[in-house]
C-alpha cells in the first residue's frame, strides 16, 4: 500500500468515526433538547408592544414628513449599491480581492480575511451598513419618549449584534479555516461543546464561559484560611484566620451580593480582596449566602435584614467583644445595608461605626443600562415567575446580565466552543460568573417594584422591619466605590445616592473598569487607576472635573480612611470562641450547597 493510499484509508476511517460521533451527539441533542421546559415569553424578550409602537411613531412621522425618511432611506440604498457596484468592478477586473475598507475597527472582524477576500468583505460591509441604517431609523424617532427610546435602541442593537455575520458558519472564515485544518474534526468537537451545554441547562442553550472542572472551590478558588463560627437559614458567618502580630480593634463584616457568590472576592491569593483585608490587619467577616430554592417561599428583604444583617453584625461584635463593627455592602447587598444603616438609625442602633458601598445603588431614578429589563413587560414575568415557583431561577438574572455585554459573554464564546470547537478556558472570573443563585420570590419582587421602579427609598419612603425609612436617614460614616464603565450600577447613579444620604462624613471614589473589575484591582497589579476628590456634592460631572486622577489601585487609600474608624490594635483573634464554636473550615458549605440538610 503506497503512502497516499494509507494516507486516503485513514480519512475514510476519521471521517466514518465522526459520522458515527455526529450521529450520537444529535440523538443526545434530541433527547436534550427534549428537557427543557416552557419558559413564559415575558422572561425572553420585551413584550411586543414596543416593536409596534415604534413602527406606528415611524411610519406617522413619515407621512408627517416624508423628505426625512427618504433621506434615511436613500443613504441606506445608497452606501449599500455603492459597495455592491465596487465590489462587482474588482472582480469584473479579475482582482479576487475587496473593493477598499474603510469600516472601522471592530475586534469581531479582526482577522485580514475580513478586509482582503471579497466574499467575507461583502458580507462584513453589508451588515456594517444595514447595522448603522437600523441605529439611524431608531434615533430619528422623535415622537418617542427618551426612556422608550433607550429600550428600542437596546433590543435594536442586540438583534443587530445576533445577525452578525460572525456567528454564522458559512460566513466566518476563523470557523471555516479551522474545518478545514482540522478535516472537520472541530465541528464535532463544536458539537460536542452545545450538546454538553444543552444537557448541563435541561435543555436551555447557556454557553459555558469557563473550564468547570478547572476549578473547585476551597481548594484553588477561595483558599484563604478562615472558619464558619456562625450558620443559620440564610447564611454562614465566616471569620478568617489573621496573619498580622496584632489587629485593629474595631471589627470588618462584609456583605456580598446573594446574585452571586461570595468568592469573588477570593478567587486566587495574588488577586483577594479578604487576603490583602487581612494582611492589613483587620479582624474580618464575610457573609456566605445560602442559595435559596422552593423553600425559600416566604424570605423577603425584611427577613435579610433580620436574619441575615442583624444576624451578623450581632454575632461578629459578641464574638470580638466590641460594641461596633464596620461593614462592607456590595452591590444589592449595598442596597440592603443602607436600608439596614436607615433601619438602625431610626432605632437608635450604634451597633455599626461605618459603612463601605461597593459599586452600590440607592438612587434608582437612572437606572442605567440595566433599565432596559426593568419595565413592567420583564418584571410582570418574573413576578408570575416567583409566585409560581416561590424563586427565581439563577439562569434568568445570569443571561440579563450577559446580554449587557452579549458580544463578549454570549455570542464570542459560542463561536469558540460551537463553531471553533475550544474548550472553555480555565479563567477564573468566569467560572466565577456561571456560579450564579437562585433569589427567594418575595425580596425578588420587591426590590424590583419598590426600589428599582418605584425608587421609594431614595424619593419617598420605605418600609423595612415595620419602619418607615428615607436614604436620608442613613447617618454613618461612608465611602463608596463605584467603576466608571459598570454596566449594572451606573456610577453616575451610585453617586447621586451618596449625595442623598443624610452622612456629613462622605468619601467617594471612582475606580476605573467595570462591576468586577473596577472593584477586584489589587495594587501589585497596577492595572486600572482611580478618581480621589471632595466631599460627593453637586452632578457626578462636577466631582469628577474636580477630583484627582491617581494611577493603580484604590484599595490602599480606602485602607487609610477605614483604618481611621478602627481603633487601636490589639492581639489578634482566632477565629470563633467557646460560645461560638468553628463549625468547618473556610469557605464552609453554603457556597457549594444549597441543602441545610446537607450541612446540619
Amino acid at each position: 500500500m503506497t503512502t497516499s493510499e494509507y494516507d486516503d484509508d485513514q480519512k475514510v476511517e476519521r471521517m466514518k468515526a465522526n459520522m458515527a460521533r455526529i450521529e450520537e451527539l444529535s440523538h443526545r441533542l434530541t433527547e436534550a433538547l427534549a428537557q427543557r421546559e416552557v419558559t413564559r415569553p415575558t422572561l425572553q424578550a420585551p413584550d411586543s408592544d414596543m416593536f409596534l409602537h415604534a413602527a406606528t411613531a415611524y411610519w406617522t412621522e413619515m407621512a408627517r414628513n416624508p423628505s426625512k425618511a427618504l433621506e434615511l432611506q436613500l443613504d441606506y440604498w445608497g452606501k449599500a449599491l455603492k459597495h455592491h457596484v465596487e465590489a462587482q468592478e474588482v472582480l469584473a477586473r479579475g482582482k479576487l480581492q475587496a473593493p477598499e475598507d474603510q469600516t472601522p475597527d471592530d475586534r469581531r472582524f479582526s482577522n485580514p480575511l475580513w478586509k482582503s477576500h471579497p466574499y467575507f468583505n461583502y458580507f462584513k460591509q453589508q451588515y456594517l451598513i444595514a447595522s448603522e441604517a437600523m441605529h439611524d431609523a431608531v434615533q430619528s424617532l422623535e415622537t418617542v419618549e427618551p426612556r422608550e427610546k433607550r429600550r428600542l435602541q437596546y433590543f435594536t442593537q442586540q438583534m443587530v449584534d445576533m445577525m452578525a455575520p460572525t456567528n454564522f458558519l458559512a460566513t466566518n472564515p476563523d470557523a471555516l479555516m479551522k474545518a478545514v485544518e482540522t478535516e472537520g474534526e472541530s465541528l464535532v468537537r463544536g458539537l460536542e461543546n452545545l450538546v454538553r451545554d444543552i444537557e448541563a441547562n435541561k435543555g436551555e442553550l447557556m454557553v459555558s464561559l469557563a473550564d468547570k472542572d478547572a476549578f473547585t472551590v476551597g481548594e484553588n478558588l477561595a483558599t484563604t484560611p478562615g472558619k464558619v463560627v456562625f450558620r443559620n437559614r440564610l447564611f454562614e458567618l465566616i471569620q478568617y484566620t489573621p496573619t498580622t502580630e496584632q489587629v485593629y480593634r474595631t471589627p470588618l463584616v462584609i456583605f456580598p451580593p446573594w446574585i452571586n457568590k461570595f468568592y469573588i472576592m477570593d478567587l486566587k491569593p495574588q488577586n483577594s480582596l479578604i487576603k490583602w483585608i487581612v494582611d492589613q490587619g483587620y479582624t474580618l467577616f464575610v457573609v456566605s449566602w445560602v442559595n435559596p430554592d422552593a423553600e425559600y417561599s416566604d424570605v423577603g428583604l425584611d427577613t435579610y435584614v433580620e436574619q441575615g444583617y442583624a444576624e451578623a453584625i450581632r454575632v461578629a461584635r459578641e464574638i470580638t467583644g466590641e460594641k461596633q463593627v464596620n461593614t462592607i455592602g456590595y452591590c444589592i447587598a449595598g442596597t440592603t445595608l443602607a436600608l439596614t444603616l436607615a433601619l438602625m438609625n431610626k432605632r437608635k442602633d450604634k451597633s455599626v461605626r461605618s459603612a463601605t458601598f461597593f459599586t452600590t445603588l440607592t438612587d434608582f431614578s437612572d437606572q442605567g443600562e440595566v433599565g432596559v429589563f426593568l419595565e413592567d413587560d420583564f418584571v410582570d414575568g418574573i413576578e408570575a415567575e416567583c409566585t409560581d415557583k416561590g424563586y427565581l431561577d439563577s439562569k434568568f438574572m445570569s443571561r440579563t446580565f450577559s446580554f449587557l455585554r452579549s458580544n463578549d459573554l454570549i455570542y464570542g464564546p459560542a463561536i469558540r466552543s460551537y463553531m471553533m470547537g475550544e474548550a472553555p478556558p480555565a479563567f477564573d472570573l468566569l467560572y466565577w460568573n456561571g456560579d450564579s443563585t437562585n433569589l427567594p420570590g418575595p425580596m425578588c419582587v420587591r426590590y424590583l417594584r419598590e426600589l428599582c421602579q418605584q425608587d421609594r427609598f431614595a424619593s419617598a419612603r420605605f418600609t423595612i422591619c415595620g419602619e418607615e425609612v428615607s436614604i436620608a436617614d442613613v447617618k454613618h460614616p461612608l465611602c463608596a466605590v463605584a467603576c466608571e464603565t459598570d454596566h449594572i450600577a451606573a456610577w453616575r447613579s451610585s453617586f447621586r445616592g451618596i449625595t442623598k444620604m443624610g452622612s456629613r462624613d462622605k468619601t467617594f471614589f471612582l475606580s476605573q473598569s467595570g462591576h468586577i473589575a473596577g472593584i477586584i484591582n489589587p495594587p501589585s497589579k497596577k492595572k486600572y487607576g482611580h478618581y480621589a476628590g471632595p466631599d460627593p456634592q453637586g452632578t457626578p460631572e462636577e466631582w469628577q472635573d474636580a477630583a484627582e486622577f491617581h494611577d493603580g489601585s484604590w484599595w490602599p487609600r480606602w485602607e487609610a480612611w477605614l483604618r481611621r474608624r478602627s481603633g487601636a490594635k490589639v492581639a489578634p483573634r482566632n477565629p470563633g470562641d467557646s460560645d461560638y464554636p468553628a463549625l468547618v473550615d473556610a469557605p464552609g458549605t453554603y457556597v457549594v450547597s444549597s441543602k441545610i440538610d446537607a450541612v446540619a
